[in-house]
């Protein structure tokens, strides 16, 4: 490992150690699209997700269901290209805009995990249309 490249991880684990993580060690990322702005999902990171985030300019979440690491699309394909890694001014939440590669962030199916709205009538209504079959691509769940 090169000088720089030393120097640039010993930055990374500084920034990762300076956030303020949750009882679980966890800390909440929001996803935007670098493009339109589109929020396209929430999910949580631990330091070793942020540390590999950083490194590999590719989203890493930890499953708190699965209790395990992933990177987003290492299933699906349709990983997440990291443009620019933010954090609020208390530290303890990520803003992180992405390039969506494949179209879709949600497991769903859809563009995004936001993707149903409520009206002030209570009526739930379904934005758009999944660009994939979720059970063609995970299996049955």
């Amino acid at each position: 490992m090169s000088d720089a490249t030393a120097e640039g991880a010993n930055t990374a684990q500084r920034f990762a150690a300076s956030l303020k993580y949750d009882d679980h060690g966890l800390i909440p990322a929001v996803i935007q699209d670098a493009t339109d702005n589109t929020v396209l999902m929430v999910a949580y990171m631990n330091s070793e997700a942020v540390l590999r985030t950083l490194s590999t300019r590719r989203t890493h979440f930890y499953s708190r269901s699965r209790r395990k690491m992933w990177m987003k699309g290492e299933e699906s394909g349709n990983v997440q290209e990291v443009v620019e890694v933010l954090f609020d001014c208390d530290a303890d939440c990520l803003l992180i805009r992405v390039i969506q590669r494949g179209g879709a962030a949600c497991h769903t199916g859809y563009r995004s995990c936001f993707f149903r709205s409520v009206g002030q009538d209570g009526v739930v209504r379904t934005q758009g249309k999944p660009l994939f079959d979720p059970v063609k691509v995970y299996g049955q769940k």
